[in-house]
């Protein structure tokens, strides 16, 4: 028994017994002043977020807008066909989770049961494609291409195949008119991901899981006008997922429909003449390597000169844009995306990058000009340049002796441009380089608007290269510890030229710019950018940002909306030079010049054509085929890599192109009830009152009647031989 009186405990336990009250108190006010917060402060706004969390919404993709042609002809649209789907929340109600369903309806779609089961599984980090990456309580499409028989089936047995619909839908479709593909023009769709989703979402164009996004192509660039609004409905559902009510709707809106300046007509020439002259020059001998011409890929753009809008733009190899409807399978996109296809996603006119060889040369003539050298003196055209112990030949080492610019665009001559490339590295300074340099010809390459975009409504543009001195110092730069390691004095031929490069790659030296004056070297152009630098040759100067689009329709055709042409600069030269410039390419397609044996009795008289012939040097590879051309209305240039020469390997199908625009034989006799475009489309289709658009017909190109077909067991007709000296 404690000795300890009460009187002394007692003080101590009050103390203990109000401490034990404040802490009960407290922790019961702060747990008052929470819940008064939770359901009174921010009741409102947890309540609709709990209703929203029971709230699931089905979603109608709406019909995406079509892609027509400057008169009219769908190049993009879409078609009805019969969509089976199924739905989740009915067949996770059955006991088995709808497999047996799922297997039934395999058999009757002659699909294995396993493609379906996947197809409606939902996608997640671990998850295999295909899987559904939309909504789970709408319908996921199992196959769009049910046949009438199939869907009848699914429908009058309707208790055997609970949760499985067989509906009409619109899907999209690349009907190819007159087997104009325009593949990697139109470019192709594939669902939405979880990225483009959240990046989206507090824009003023939000995805739905439900969305087929452009990918490349005007598909990709116009893609917010084309693709609509999808329409909405939610409902209530329990926590179990089981449907108790709808609550609001929104209606969807169709897509706008976008009028392009591509004549599906005129495509089809181009692409056709593009696949033929490929075909045809594989069919002739490389001199310099004694074999076959591989003629790999190539490009062609026709342009109107004074908008610069493309009437026709091809790529070879090309592809079929409607293999991604309704999903690629793995199969056909391993074989776009292999090494061995060659790549036909690319856009060669706006992607593929080569040295620009001779067509090159109206820029070296402007950067002369530019320099103080007048264009109409006297330069010597020798058979050869000599820069030490290296020498520089012509082509086919032929000479002309004292001649013009004008003169020197007509025969080609490189010497003459090798001349002025290297004086003008002289006067400013050479590899030390002065203060101020004037570098007139790499600054009137950009000036031209090589070495950057143009500014072409279609994605994924490539800049091409000029490498003047700052290239040079950047590229060294980048590369200067690989070659100082590998380098080795007095080592194989690749160990020396790394050595050299370690010590000195960031020096201009004479030969680069000897080089770079006929678009050889380190040059690097895209199609694109040469035809816009020839439409503004033609139209006086101007250099246009070329557009595939023209006009945005709404969806009731109330609203048109024209894309107009616009410039992004001016060439560097004055009208004059322009004029000399115009008469010197005029004189190419004229008796004499390089590209004369390919356009005779071409009509000069009445439809004036230029020209400038190119066979560009490929380090490991056959030479690159250009040919830059212009008229009054239109430019064409054309490019086959591997190809050969210019005039050799692109020339016919330039002028076969030429001929079906104006509508001409032969024998340069014009008939206008056969010409395509003999001017220039202004007026965009007309839109009745409902928003559609009447097209008119078209038809498969023919090739004209001269053309040789190959008989039984025969080749491609062998390429008829040119002129001495008349290659270029």
């Amino acid at each position: 028994m404690s000795n300890i009186p009460e009187t002394g405990r007692t003080p101590r336990v009050q103390i203990r017994l109000v401490v034990i009250q404040v802490l009960v108190f407290s922790l019961l006010l702060t747990l008052g002043g929470r819940l008064w917060y939770l359901q009174i402060r921010n009741g409102k706004e947890y309540t609709d977020e709990a209703k929203n969390n029971h709230v699931q919404q089905v979603v109608r993709p709406a019909v995406r807008g079509s892609i027509l042609d400057a008169r009219g002809v769908p190049l993009a649209d879409n078609e009805t066909r019969l969509v089976v789907s199924a739905s989740r929340t009915e067949l996770m109600k059955i006991k088995d989770k709808g497999k047996d369903v799922l297997t039934r309806l395999a058999g009757v779609l002659e699909m294995k049961p396993e493609d379906v089961i996947n197809k409606i599984r939902l996608c997640d980090s671990q998850t295999p494609k295909p899987c559904w990456n939309g909504s789970p309580y709408q319908p996921i499409p199992v196959t769009d291409e049910a046949t009438t028989q199939q869907a009848l089936t699914i429908r009058e047995a309707s208790e055997d195949f609970p949760g499985i619909t067989a509906e009409p839908a619109a899907v999209r479709r690349y009907p190819a008119p007159g087997k104009a593909r325009t593949a990697q023009v139109l470019g192709y769709l594939s669902p939405v991901t979880d990225t483009e989703i959240e990046k989206a979402k507090d824009g003023d164009s939000p995805f739905l899981r439900s969305d087929q996004v452009g990918r490349s192509g005007i598909e990709r660039t116009y893609d917010k006008e084309l693709r609509g609004k999808a329409g909405v409905t939610r409902y209530e559902v329990d926590n179990l997922g089981r449907v108790m009510g709808q609550t609001e709707s929104d209606p969807g809106v169709a897509g706008s429909t976008l009028v392009t300046s591509i004549d599906a007509r005129v495509q089809a020439v181009a692409e056709y003449e593009l696949n033929q002259a490929m075909k045809t020059v594989r069919g002739e001998t490389d001199k310099i390597t004694g074999r076959k011409y591989e003629a790999d890929s190539g490009a062609v753009v026709v342009m109107e000169t004074k908008t610069g809008r493309i009437v026709a733009m091809a790529s070879q190899p090309d592809y079929d844009p409607n293999a991604w409807v309704g999903g690629i399978s793995a199969k056909d996109y391993a074989a776009l995306t292999s090494k061995n296809s060659n790549y036909p996603l690319l856009n060669r006119a706006i992607q593929g990058q080569a040295a620009a060889g001779s067509i090159f040369k109206v820029v070296s003539a402007s950067a002369a000009v530019r320099a103080g050298h007048d264009f109409n003196d006297k330069y010597n055209c020798s058979s050869s340049y000599s820069l030490g112990n290296r020498s520089f030949a012509n082509f086919e080492s032929q000479g002309h002796g004292p001649i013009t610019l004008g003169e020197a665009l007509k025969f080609s001559c490189n010497t003459v441009f090798y001349a002025l490339g290297h004086q003008e590295w002289q006067r400013d300074g050479g590899i030390k380089p002065k203060k101020g340099a004037n570098d007139w010809f790499y600054r009137t390459a950009r000036d031209f608007g090589l070495g950057s975009e143009t500014g072409i409504d279609l994605p994924n543009e490539v800049k091409g290269r000029i490498p003047d001195r700052q290239w040079k110092q950047d590229f060294w730069a980048a590369n200067k510890d690989a070659w100082c390691k590998q380098g080795k004095k007095g080592g194989t031929y690749v160990q020396q030229i790394a050595y050299e490069s370690c010590l000195e790659g960031n020096q201009l030296k004479a030969y680069d710019s000897i080089n770079f004056a006929i678009g050889q070297g380190d040059v690097l152009v895209t199609p694109i950018q040469m035809a816009t630098a020839y439409s503004a040759i033609s139209n006086g100067g101007t250099l246009f940002s070329p557009t595939v689009g023209k006009a945005v329709i709404s969806p009731d055709g109330k609203s048109v909306r024209e894309i107009k042409p616009t410039a992004h600069g001016k060439l560097p030269v004055g009208a004059e030079t322009i004029r000399d410039l115009d008469k010197g390419l005029r004189s190419v397609v004229e008796p004499g010049g390089t590209a004369a044996w390919r356009f005779g009795g071409w009509p000069q008289d009445k439809i004036p054509l230029r020209a400038k012939t190119g066979t560009a040097q490929v380090y490991g590879k056959q030479t690159t085929s250009w040919l830059a051309t212009y008229s009054d209305d239109f430019t064409i240039v054309m490019t086959i890599s591997q190809g050969g020469t210019g005039s050799g390997a692109s020339g016919p199908a330039v002028r076969n192109i030429y001929d079906a625009l104006y509508g001409l034989d032969d024998a340069g006799n014009q008939d206008l009830k056969r010409a395509l475009l003999p001017a220039p489309q202004k007026a965009l289709p007309k839109v009745n009152a409902d928003g559609t658009i009447d097209a008119p017909d078209i038809t498969a190109y023919d090739p004209k009647s001269q053309l040789v077909e190959p008989t039984e067991n025969a080749g491609p007709p062998p390429l008829a031989g040119p002129p001495p000296g008349k290659r270029d």
